[in-house]
Parts: C-alpha cells; sequence; structure tokens
C-alpha cells in the first residue's frame, strides 16, 4: 500500500510540473492545466490513476484551506460590512437560480421533489475555480470579484440548510437523519456551541498559544499548529454536520486581528495551493468518459443548459445591480459552473431517496465537466469580451487612437494618483492615466488627461500607454497585489522605467522593496506628519522647529524601514532594532531642539530679533 501511495504522489507531481506550466505558457491558467493533467492520468485515458474518491476527499482540504486564507484576510468589522452584499446578492442568486433550474427540471418530467432538490445543488458554485481564477487575474478587489465573493459565501452557507432539506423531499421513508439521536432543538444548539467554541477560541485561546509557540522558534511547530487549527475546525464542523469550508471561514474571520496573520498566511498558502491543484486535478481524473459515450448528446445538452441558465441569471443580477457591462460578464462568466459540494450533496440526495442513482451519475459527471469548461470560459471572456469594451471605453472619443507619447505613466487614478498627477500637470508634464473603473474615463478625459481603460499588468496596455518610450511609472493603485503584478511586468519588459510606487502600508512597503522598487512611498506617512507637524505647533513649538522635526522623522523612519527588510522573518530581532530605532529618534529631535535652543540664544546675544531666524527658515 506505501508502495501504491507513492507511485501516486510520483504520478500527481509529475503530471502537475509537466502540464501546469506548459498550460500558464499558452495563456490556459493553472486551474485549467491541473484539469487536463488529470484527465490525462485518469482512469479513462492513460489510467495511471484509479478511483479518485478517497483522493478526493483529501484534496478537498485545499477548499478548506482557501477559505480559511480568505477569512484571515476579511476583519470582522469589514465582513459587516459585506452583509448587504452577501445576502442581498448571494440570497437573489440562490433563488433565481434555483428557481429557474426547478424548471428546467419539471420540462424533463422529474417530480417536484427531485426538481427543486437539483435546482437547490445546481445553484452552487465552485468556490475553488471561480475564486483561484479570480486571484490569478488579480481581479477580487474589482466589482465582479467583490460581488463573486459575496455569492459564494452565501452559497457555502446555504449548504448547511440544503443539507436539512433534502430529507424532507424523500420520496419514499428514511432513516437518515435518525442516527444521530438529537431532535431538531438539540442539533440546532450543537450547531451554535461549535460555532461559538470557534469564535470564543479563536479570539480568546489561539494568540497566546501562537505566542507560546513562536516563543520556542521552531518554524515547522508553528506550521504544525497552523495545520491543526485548521484540521481541528474541519473535523469539528463536521461532526456537527456543518460545512467544514464554512468553519474554517469563520475561524480565519477570528484570527485576521492576530498579530500571526502574516506568518499563518506564508505557513498555509503552500498546503493550499498544492491541496487545491490535488483537488482540480481529482475532478479531472474523475470525469466518467464511459458515462460520456452511452450519452453523447444528452450530457452535452444538459451542460450547455446549466451554464446558461446560471450565467443568464447572474447576466440578469448584475445588470438589477447596475454593475458595469464589463464586469458584469467577469461575474456572470465565473460563477456559472457547478461547485464542489454538489458532489456531497448528490451523494446525501441520494441516500436520502430524493434522487436515483442513475441520476446523481448523470449529474455529477455535468457538474464536472461544468467545473471544467469553467476556466476556458473566463479565457474566452478574457481574450474575445472584454477587448470589446477596452476598444469601446477608447474608441467613444477617439476613432484610431494614438499610442500615447508623455513621460509620466500614472497607473490608478483615484484618491492617491489625482494628487500625483494634479501637481505634474500643473507644471506642465504630460500623463498617461491606466485606469479600471470605467466610470472615471469619460470624467477624466474632459479634464484633458490621456486615459487608457485595463489592467495595468497587461503587456500590451503599458506598451500602448507608450511604457517604451516614458521616463516614469508612477503605480498608485490600490491593490496591494496588483501593484505587485504590474512592478513584475514593468522590470521584465521596460527595465528602463524608473519606477515609484504607493504603498499601503509598511508591509506591503517591505514588499515592494522585496522586490525591487527603490522608491516606495506610504500613503498615510505625509499627511500623519504632517498632522504631527501641526500638533507640535499647536503645543507651542516653534513652526521651524516642528517641520524640523517632521522632515527628522521622515528620514528616519525611511532608513528604519530599509533595514527592517534584513530581520522580517525574525520577530524577536525585529522588535529590538525597532524600540531601538525609537530611542534614537528621541535623541536625534532631542539634540535638534537643543541646537534650536543655542541658535535662538546666539541671536539675542547678537542684537538680533529672536523671531528672525525662524522666519528666514520657514
Amino acid at each position: 500500500m506505501e508502495q501504491g501511495l507513492l507511485h501516486n504522489a510520483l504520478i500527481y507531481l509529475g503530471a502537475a510540473v509537466i502540464a501546469v506550466p506548459l498550460a500558464k505558457r499558452f495563456g490556459l491558467g493553472s486551474v485549467l492545466g491541473y484539469l487536463l493533467a488529470g484527465i490525462l492520468i485518469g482512469p479513462y485515458l492513460l489510467g495511471l490513476v484509479g478511483d479518485q474518491k478517497e483522493v478526493m476527499h483529501f484534496a478537498e482540504f485545499g477548499v478548506v484551506l482557501m477559505l480559511f486564507l480568505v477569512g484571515l484576510e476579511l476583519k470582522p468589522a469589514l465582513l459587516w460590512q459585506l452583509k448587504g452584499p452577501i445576502l442581498g446578492t448571494g440570497g437573489l442568486q440562490m433563488v433565481l437560480t434555483t428557481v429557474a433550474l426547478t424548471g428546467v427540471g419539471l420540462l424533463f418530467s422529474l417530480g417536484w421533489q427531485s426538481a427543486l432538490a437539483i435546482g437547490l445543488i445546481l445553484a452552487l458554485s465552485s468556490t475553488a475555480i471561480a475564486l483561484q481564477s479570480l486571484q490569478e487575474r488579480h481581479q477580487m478587489q474589482s466589482e465582479s470579484g467583490r460581488s463573486a465573493f459575496a455569492v459564494l459565501l452565501l452559497q457555502d452557507i446555504a449548504v448547511i440548510p440544503i443539507l436539512s432539506l433534502l430529507p424532507l423531499l424523500a420520496l419514499q421513508p428514511t432513516t437518515l437523519g435518525e442516527s444521530s439521536g438529537l431532535s431538531g432543538w438539540q442539533q440546532g444548539m450543537v450547531v451554535a456551541a461549535a460555532i461559538s467554541g470557534i469564535v470564543l477560541g479563536g479570539h480568546y485561546l489561539m494568540r497566546p498559544i501562537f505566542r507560546a509557540i513562536a516563543q520556542a522558534h521552531l518554524r515547522e511547530i508553528f506550521v504544525a499548529a497552523a495545520l491543526l487549527l485548521v484540521v481541528g475546525i474541519a473535523v469539528l464542523m463536521e461532526s456537527v454536520g456543518l460545512s467544514p469550508a464554512l468553519g474554517s471561514f469563520l475561524a480565519g474571520v477570528v484570527l485576521a486581528e492576530s498579530e500571526y496573520r502574516h506568518e499563518l498566511e506564508a505557513d498555509m498558502a503552500p498546503f493550499k495551493g498544492l491541496l487545491l491543484g490535488l483537488f482540480f486535478m481529482s475532478v479531472g481524473a474523475g470525469i466518467d468518459f464511459s458515462l460520456f459515450a452511452e450519452h453523447p448528446l444528452l450530457i452535452p445538452l444538459l451542460v450547455i443548459v446549466l451554464v446558461a441558465v446560471k450565467w443568464a441569471v447572474l447576466m440578469g443580477l448584475g445588470r438589477v445591480l447596475r454593475m458595469s457591462p464589463n464586469q458584469n460578464w467577469t461575474f456572470a462568466l465565473a460563477l456559472a459552473q457547478g461547485g464542489e459540494f454538489a458532489f456531497v450533496l448528490f451523494s446525501f440526495a441520494g441516500q436520502a431517496r430524493v434522487l436515483d442513482g442513475e441520476i446523481t451519475d448523470l449529474l455529477t459527471l455535468v457538474v464536472t465537466l461544468s467545473m471544467a469548461l469553467g476556466p476556458l470560459l473566463l479565457i474566452l471572456n478574457d481574450r474575445l469580451i472584454q477587448p470589446r469594451f477596452d476598444y469601446q471605453a477608447t474608441a467613444r472619443e477617439h476613432a484610431n487612437p494614438e499610442p500615447a507619447d508623455n513621460p509620466v505613466i500614472i497607473a490608478g487614478f483615484g484618491r492617491f494618483g489625482q494628487m500625483v498627477g494634479r501637481m505634474l500637470h500643473g507644471h506642465g508634464i504630460g500623463t498617461t492615466i491606466l485606469e479600471q473603473d470605467p466610470s472615471q474615463i469619460e470624467m477624466l478625459r474632459k479634464f484633458g488627461y490621456q486615459v487608457f481603460y485595463g489592467d495595468a499588468a497587461r503587456l500590451d496596455l503599458l506598451h500602448a500607454a507608450g511604457a517604451h518610450q516614458a521616463r516614469l511609472l508612477v503605480v498608485a493603485v490600490n491593490d496591494p497585489a496588483m501593484t505587485l503584478a504590474i512592478i513584475e511586468t514593468a522590470h521584465k519588459h521596460f527595465p528602463h522605467l524608473r519606477i515609484l510606487a504607493r504603498a499601503q502600508d509598511r508591509p506591503h512597503a517591505h514588499a515592494l522593496l522585496r522586490n525591487g522598487v527603490e522608491r516606495v512611498y506610504r500613503e498615510t506617512l505625509g499627511s500623519a506628519v504632517d498632522l504631527g507637524v501641526e500638533a507640535l505647533t499647536q503645543l507651542g513649538f516653534r513652526a521651524n522647529q516642528a517641520w524640523r522635526a517632521g522632515q527628522t522623522f521622515k528620514q528616519h523612519d525611511n532608513r528604519l524601514l530599509h533595514e527592517q527588510l534584513h530581520y522580517l522573518d525574525d520577530e524577536h530581532t525585529y522588535i529590538n532594532k525597532s524600540l531601538q530605532y525609537r530611542d534614537i529618534l528621541a535623541d536625534l529631535l532631542q539634540d535638534d531642539e537643543e541646537e534650536q535652543e543655542r541658535a535662538r540664544h546666539h541671536d539675542w546675544d547678537s542684537g538680533l530679533p529672536a523671531d528672525e531666524h525662524p522666519k528666514e527658515e520657514r
């Protein structure tokens, strides 16, 4: 058995290493690469691996880890702000799609119970494929990405009531729900206790536990503790009949404000990537081509109907929400496939005698094929649909737009980029703007800016914006991941460009410095120092003294920012060095104050007015 396990591991890893880089090279994306690798090694083509059920159970843990990492990015306050899109957009999608697919089931002469069960299950989309594909395209912070996330989160929550509802739709009496021995209110109490335990334990227990483990300075133990946390929560949620993915997401949200959040992200990311890859390969290897051969017309028809119905509902929902057309297409195509929870729910529906075995096998294959089709739909969106909107956005004012030849390119023209653009424009320096918000395009043109719509990380867009002859690239976008993607493209294809980059915070600034950006500007540093200078002035400090203190602080903090790069992975040294620099800064400011005092006394002894020197310096 050990030899078989090692043999399968060798096949999976080898297939991934070969297929995924090739898929990326040809612009197909990693998700489709994993799916194609799975199809190739599966039992119906080369037959290098056998039954995928056991592998799938293991690989589904990749989805659990992914939602844990997503939760780490969402603080509870931010999640509360998203309650409207989650309940509104997500709830409408579930209801409308379920109604539409139930209607299709009735057209195929199914009973209303079976049709409703199918509608509920097929209304779910693939969290793994949609989020991974959107993350690869750096679109999670876009209008379509945020809406897709809200829908997917509501779908994960909806799995719980669907599991409760399916036995009630049973065509024959069943004893499926009696095994737990708990009544409805007792089961509810158990669920509430489990969720409360995750919230309270994550908030009050995990911080001291991680602190104690971190003091051991053994990274492998920290990794083991993080995995233990996620596995333990998954087991807990599964034991009370809830979704393990939902439980891990909740744990991530609880730990989002922990000081160990970045360490957890760094430790879990490799496991998530490998297990998600294994999940996608399992989906590909599980495609039953023998069943496809038995129904060569019916199965493609069902896949087309499923994707078309979900796309139509999502497009209509996007219009109701007044989503921009290009974002609406991305939103609809990202969620038009079936979801991984369908595998579990169809099996459960078969046990509950809601659906017979032939229907569940057929629909499981339909869901699998729709999931394999999902990345292809987004590739078609990138190559055929989105360029039409890019063209329309620029062609309304210019029938034949000319390539830009301005010396400065500004990527992102929100509250930060606008300040830079206005200052350069005021000095007669030409700027080319790259902006992803369609609502901004027309307004910027009215103010005389040359604007290109699209993703600034795209090589063709940077070239059209004149990056090959520009002197300066200002990266002022609001998404840290997008910032790094733009910088990577610019470094690789336009090495002559000098890059000035906006950083949201200190960790983002460190990431930019590590990626070769020498000039990093934290968005809050200047305004915070200005406020501090004004505070000193209001407290009685002389204006020039407060101004010099602000300049000293800026220079000192920027030196500290570069110095901290050498010990980012050593928390103990990081804190000690920061404390040392804080003491050095206090000494510098004190020395400067004493020097100013001596200068004032010298001016007074020389017969100069006491305030003349400060006025000249100011």
